[in-house]
């Protein structure tokens, strides 16, 4: 059976990176993600990865500080989970390359859009650090920016919530789960699948995002495939 998807832009949130532990790294979640990338790669999908840094610092987590500064430090948070990504899937023979949207010439690539192509063109995963580079943006914003710069057919959005629905479901258990929104529903309704910017950013360049819960880090591998989990929004 064939991938739905050829080239795909994965988006981590900070949080997933820290499994049960809700803080740092935690060593077996990265392990099982690299695990379904492997596979992935092996059945000639190209992945490019976004990663936030929630697990270690959130731009807004600095009540008195100064925004630009404490995001500038959120930028840096994605570049600690990023370098961990490649360390794992390194360890599992995966090719990989991180490259930072902030120029950090001893640890990672600059980001340059060729560059990028042409590593996943031959195989190799992608990994996005350091944001979009600049205050304000989130790393939602960063994935569709990135995918709509290389050619991604759709962002796959892996939460530690399984789906989108219209209340938090950790706190009402009578949240209503939608399989399929729009663009528009998302924006209208104020749901948290992406920040405003990130999904007008979709919404211009036609790019679906599929939500979906990374419990089970195969979920990616079912995503990948074409199966109709978690929400999609087109």
């Amino acid at each position: 059976m064939a991938p739905k998807y050829k080239r795909v832009l994965l988006k981590l949130s900070g949080e997933a990176l820290a499994g049960e532990k809700g803080f740092g790294l935690d060593e077996d979640t990265l392990s099982n993600i690299s695990d379904v990338i492997k596979k992935c790669v092996e059945i000639g999908v190209e992945i490019a990865i976004v990663v936030g840094g929630g697990n270690f610092w959130r731009g807004r987590s600095g009540k008195n500080m100064d925004r630009t500064r404490a995001d500038h430090m959120g930028m840096l948070a994605t570049v600690i989970n990023a370098l961990a990504l490649q360390d794992a899937l390194e360890q599992k023979d995966v090719p990989t390359r991180v490259q930072t949207a902030i120029e950090m010439r001893q640890i990672a690539e600059p980001y340059i859009r060729g560059r990028a192509e042409r590593h996943l063109e031959k195989g190799r995963v992608v990994i996005f650090g350091c944001g979009t580079g600049n205050p304000f943006f989130s790393t939602d914003t960063t994935a569709a920016l990135r995918a709509a710069e290389v050619d991604a057919e759709v962002i796959l959005l892996a939460k530690k919530v399984d789906a989108v629905y219209d209340s938090d479901p950790h706190t009402n258990p009578n949240a209503i789960k939608f399989d399929s929104l729009s663009y528009i529903d998302v924006l209208n309704r104020g749901l948290g699948v992406m920040d405003s910017t990130a999904t007008s950013l979709c919404m211009d360049n036609d790019i679906p995002i599929r939500v979906f819960g990374l419990e089970d880090a195969n979920n990616i591998y079912r995503a990948i495939m074409g199966e109709e989990i978690g929400t999609i929004v087109k």
